[in-house]
């Protein structure tokens, strides 16, 4: 993240004895050659201002595209509100997803949230779940292991259906947890928070927001006292599409995957046998081919006359395997012991990085244990202490290149083994190694080219070049088309240099008036554990900056609100009853954890050749300024992987005296 491209520092394969370079070599250099070539091919000078927020865009219809479709308004204008005008309460939870769910649960767990008043939630929703709320397009399933990403298994007692679960699973989960945790009433939804700015003198949060009551109400104006602000928003929160000329003008129907239209579709997101009859007869064209669209193709080949799938950059595609959880083994091998879950979140991550212990067997296997080289997004203890040098880096990313090469030659062979058409197959291929994009899998959605109906629109990178009235031009021609489907995709997390309050859309304002966007984007990132910020006392969120990273999140969040409540309950003993803590961490600690991160943060200079993406916020980690390269190393996460990243926090823990933590005590009037 915090170098120059390191494709530069391969060098050609040199002869070896025999005058000639090895098969191994050549097979790399050329494999390299191609990375860099068709990253380059997606660079764009205009980076994320590519994509527009759908709900930030000026035309009506595109922002309409954004509205919650799924909130039945009049049921929840007939609840008396959970959050009244003038309240004061003890947590405050921006976010009803998962997140937001284990924040409460934990709280409530540790005794830490005992009345009525002490402890809401907020979300902009209409109900529970996140993004699993959002998101109910066709084909939708989690990409991990649903026994290690549904969270509280353990405490809730359910047993997954399926190896993984689909969505209408996961949000049901969502509810599940809120009715075991009593969360129904807790939660004021369809609200968006405004501005939290820290009162000086109360020592309080002042939280602003405006509830959304629906068309037929007029919206409700909120501002209440938090004595803590928890932020649990996600990573995947704002929609947004290509900056495409000519997208208002299409007049056909059109929807973002996160806003599936079932009355242009057909069938219903909690149908068991989903019949997409809306589509019979239609030529559909879909704009994007990440995890998302990997998921949705399939569906849309059972029952469009006509299916264009339009790519800039392939997905790597592996298999899924999906399967019934079998009662038995979910009893005897599964969850079988106290502490199951978190048990096999680390053996799968383990698995996945390269760092399982001899003689400890993968709970796998499935298409994420076979990874080789993850490792490269999410760290290992082989990505600690890369010396920041031009030659050490060279020869770590070279390390891991080779790592990777068999699994990525792998996966691009498996396109030519099920897709018959050569021409097909070698543009649906792969040209970035792994750790450049999120793995997918699928047991269907390669088969569906195939069919003689799927069409992929390839366009080498350069992306689609206008809308019409009729359809979407690329490569100089117009295909016509009936619906656009939209799976573009989210607000890169990198936007804003990661700052919290641009990733929640929320302006939040320190001790003295000092806004966090301002901090972070002038001063650079700076946290402790990813967690805590100087100059916003009793705020918490939880990276990914500065923080773990895992490849299913909720080992990252479970990891993480767990050190969160430590803190927290550690904070209000020292203070004891009636007073409240302020908890803070000071300059000296911030620094010293933003110098271990930074220490680390040659091992992600791996991501600087990446392709462009989500990812690496557009190909924005290519630099050779130091002082950008510099901010850069501040943003990235801990490169030793979730394991140590865990084992730091628990050091921490152990140790027992808030260390760089200030705690003052405020008395309760």
């Amino acid at each position: 993240m915090a170098t120059a491209n390191p494709n530069d520092a391969a060098p050609a394969p040199e002869k070896v004895a025999n005058g000639q370079p090895s098969l191994d070599d050549l097979t790399m250099f050329t494999v390299q050659q191609r990375y860099a070539e068709e990253a380059a091919k997606r660079l764009r000078p205009d980076g994320l201002d590519q994509f527009l927020d759908i709900e930030a865009a000026i035309s009506d219809r595109i922002r309409a595209m954004g509205r919650d479709i799924w909130a039945d308004h009049a049921v929840l204008n007939g609840k008396p509100p959970a959050i009244t005008d003038g309240g004061k309460y003890k947590f405050l939870i921006l976010g009803a997803g998962y997140g937001g769910l284990l924040y409460a649960a934990r709280l409530i767990d540790a005794g830490l949230a005992r009345n009525a008043d002490d402890l809401r939630i907020v979300d902009i929703a209409g109900g529970f779940g996140g993004t699993w709320y959002w998101n109910r397009y066709p084909g939708l399933h989690c990409d991990v292991e649903s026994y290690t990403y549904m969270p509280l298994l353990e405490e809730t007692g359910y047993m997954p259906k399926t190896k993984y679960a689909a969505g209408p699973e996961l949000r049901e989960h969502a509810d599940r947890i809120a009715t075991q945790w009593n969360l129904h009433d807790k939660a004021l939804f369809r609200s968006t928070v405004k501005t939290a700015k820290w009162d000086d003198e109360a020592q309080l949060w002042d939280i602003e927001m405006q509830e959304d009551r629906g068309p037929d109400e007029p919206a409700r104006d909120l501002r209440i006292q938090t004595q803590y602000f928890m932020v649990a928003s996600g990573v995947i929160t704002n929609p947004h599409m290509p900056r495409l000329p000519g997208i208002e003008s299409f007049s056909g129907s059109m929807f973002h995957t996160s806003r599936w239209d079932y009355a242009v579709s057909g069938g219903s997101p909690d149908d068991s046998d989903l019949a997409l009859t809306g589509l019979q007869g239609k030529r559909v064209g879909i704009l994007g081919t990440g995890a998302t669209a990997i998921q949705v193709v399939p569906q849309l080949a059972k029952w469009a006359k006509e299916v264009y799938v339009f790519q800039r950059t392939p997905s790597a595609v592996s298999w899924r395997g999906q399967k019934p959880t079998d009662p038995e083994e979910w009893k005897t091998k599964i969850a079988n012991k106290k502490g199951w879950q978190r048990a096999r979140m680390e053996n799968i991550n383990r698995a996945i990085t390269g760092t399982l212990p001899a003689g400890e067997a993968c709970v796998g296997p499935d298409g994420w244990t076979e990874l080789t080289s993850y490792d490269g997004l999410i760290g290992s203890p082989r990505m600690a202490r890369v010396e920041p040098s031009p030659d050490k880096i060279g020869a770590h990313v070279g390390r891991l290149l080779q790592s990777d090469l068999p699994h990525s030659e792998r996966i691009r062979a498996r396109v030519g083994q099920i897709v018959h058409d050569a021409d097909t197959a070698a543009r649906l291929r792969a040209w970035y190694p792994t750790w450049c994009k999120r793995p997918t899998f699928s047991d269907e959605y390669l088969q569906a080219f195939n069919l003689p109906h799927v069409h992929l629109v390839d366009t080498d990178g350069r992306g689609v070049e206008a809308a019409t009235a009729g359809g979407l031009v690329a490569g100089g021609r117009e295909y016509p088309l009936d619906i656009l489907v939209l799976g573009t995709g989210y607000r890169a997390i990198g936007t804003g240099d990661g700052s919290p309050a641009v990733r929640t859309g929320v302006e939040i304002i320190g001790r003295h008036g000092v806004s966090m966007d301002d901090r972070w984007m002038n001063h650079g990132a700076a946290t402790l554990h990813g967690v805590l910020m100087g100059g916003f006392p009793n705020f918490f969120t939880n990276g990914p900056f500065q923080h773990g990273s895992a490849a299913n999140y909720i080992y990252l969040l479970d990891a993480s609100i767990e050190h969160v409540v430590h803190i927290v309950a550690k904070a209000e003993a020292r203070v004891g009853p009636g007073a409240r803590a302020v908890v803070e961490v000071t300059s000296a600690a911030e620094e010293a954890w933003c110098y271990e991160v930074m220490k680390r943060a040659a091992g992600y200079a791996v991501l600087a050749g990446c392709t462009p993406g989500y990812i690496t916020s557009e190909g924005g980690q290519r630099t050779t300024d130091p002082v950008e390269m510099m901010r850069k190393a501040r943003l990235v996460p801990w490169s030793e992987g979730m394991e140590s990243f865990v084992e730091v926090l628990e050091t921490y823990r152990a140790e027992g005296s808030l260390a760089g933590i200030d705690v003052t005590a405020v008395s309760v009037v």
